[in-house]
């Protein structure tokens, strides 16, 4: 079975692998949105201690009945069996025995619902907590955390790892806070080694700051210190290029025996690549695991994917918690929907978004419990579908609840650079989660 996703949307196109050098480090730049929010970081009382997000992006929707929400006996398994977990009463689906292991360190709300079906609107809805608008883009939940949370890091804070069709965009405050996005951490990262001495590189960089003054004159200014956005941008990769920061996208240096848990394959050392980058300050890693969309053997689908899943992200948790960081960094698990309750003709799940599952660990968020439930028995007609969910959450409510733990006002109400007023998000805080 292919593990791409493949039903005919814009998720299935050829996707090309560039490096941006505008994106290769924090800005030192702001939109007029963006300064709103640095002014409001400064006076924002902090949350629980969280400082960072990782989030692990199952791309096609993973079944929820396949991983964090089995109904073991129930006709809608079809056969798929659960396991008891290190928390009394609280079961996973057979296949993630490392997670079983440290449930106590995760919890579950398993009674997401959404208005969306689609992939594409899906993504953009679980990654910004707002429905696909035509009169604008909204910013990821990272690039507002990029927003408000402040530092010194050298490379890019926001950083998308095996990047899927829609990896998370800046959207209003800017495209700086776009993520940057590498593939496999076991190769190394294009364009940020000189190919050249390092005497020749600084006639170079010379050369090319007398070259940007010149240009300066024709070129708008948006900033202070009288810099255009190209010398900005030109500034950041030079810092980027030169920072020991680098390293941590480097997994080829972490021994053998800790590299090993996480998994040999792309998804297991991009978990190791977030949890390095996050030990030196960088604010948003998002980790894709392509390969749910299971329209077609779903049962046997899943199976390959939980095999990648349960360790690389039990590894994760574990490597966070042993250096203290765990406490720091919310960890977010999930994908834009859940699969239907039913099997189709080729023994698939298809879309569902009316009672999906979503984990978050750390940061503040108690582990250790679920929220909300779903029918073993669904009633499938329409009018009924919200009759299946208990104590349902939408995904704005999700992105509410991290926000909180970050220490943000949620609720604050921002200008775009059109002068459109947006509130930060238009969630509420799923209080059972929090410490």
């Amino acid at each position: 079975m292919s593990n791409r996703t493949d039903c005919g949307t814009r998720d299935h196109f050829h996707r090309r692998t560039l490096f941006k050098a505008a994106g290769a480090a924090s800005a030192l730049w702001l939109t007029p949105v963006a300064e709103q929010l640095a002014r409001a970081a400064e006076s924002q009382p902090r949350g629980t201690g969280a400082k960072s997000i990782i989030m692990l992006w199952m791309q096609g929707g993973p079944s929820q009945l396949e991983t964090f929400d089995p109904k073991p006996g129930a006709a809608i398994s079809y056969g798929t069996e659960a396991i008891d977990t290190a928390v009394p009463g609280i079961q996973l689906a057979k296949g993630l025995e490392p997670l079983a292991e440290i449930m106590q360190d995760i919890s579950i709300v398993r009674s997401v619902t959404s208005k969306e079906g689609d992939h594409e609107r899906a993504v953009y809805n679980g990654k910004t907590g707002f429905r696909p608008d035509p009169t604008l883009v909204h910013p990821s939940l990272g690039a507002v955390a990029c927003s408000m949370l402040h530092d010194n890091v050298e490379i890019p804070r926001h950083v998308s790892i095996l990047p899927g069709p829609f990896p998370a965009r800046g959207g209003y405050l800017g495209d700086q806070y776009d993520a940057f996005k590498i593939y496999d951490p076991r190769k190394r990262i294009p364009d940020v080694t000189k190919r050249v001495s390092d005497e020749r590189f600084k006639r170079r960089a010379k050369d090319l700051e007398i070259l940007e003054a010149n240009f300066q004159r024709r070129r708008i200014i948006r900033m202070n210190e009288n810099k255009t956005l190209h010398e900005t941008s030109i500034q950041a990769a030079l810092k980027m290029m030169s920072s020991e920061q680098l390293k941590a996208f480097d997994v080829a240096e972490v021994p053998e025996s800790e590299r090993a848990p996480f998994g040999d394959h792309p998804f297991g050392r991009g978990c190791l690549a977030a949890a390095r980058l996050i030990e030196v300050g960088v604010r948003c890693v998002e980790v894709t695991l392509n390969g749910w969309d299971t329209h077609a053997n779903n049962h046997a689908g899943c199976k390959i994917q939980t095999d990648i899943l349960g360790p690389a992200y039990a590894s994760l948790i574990k490597y966070l918690k042993q250096r203290d960081l765990l406490k720091h960094t919310v960890v977010i698990c999930g994908g834009e929907f859940g699969r239907t309750p039913r099997l189709n003709g080729i023994e698939g799940r298809d879309h569902w978004p009316h009672g999906f599952s979503i984990c978050l660990s750390g940061g503040g968020i108690q582990g250790g419990r679920v929220v909300g439930e779903t029918s073993p028995e669904p009633k499938m007609e329409k009018e009924h579908w919200d009759q299946n969910v208990a104590d349902p959450h939408n995904v704005a409510d999700i992105h509410a609840t991290v926000l909180h733990a970050l220490g943000i006002d949620f609720k604050r109400e921002l200008q775009t650079p059109i002068q459109r007023p947006m509130i930060i998000s238009q969630g509420s805080v799923i209080e059972e989660l929090l410490a």
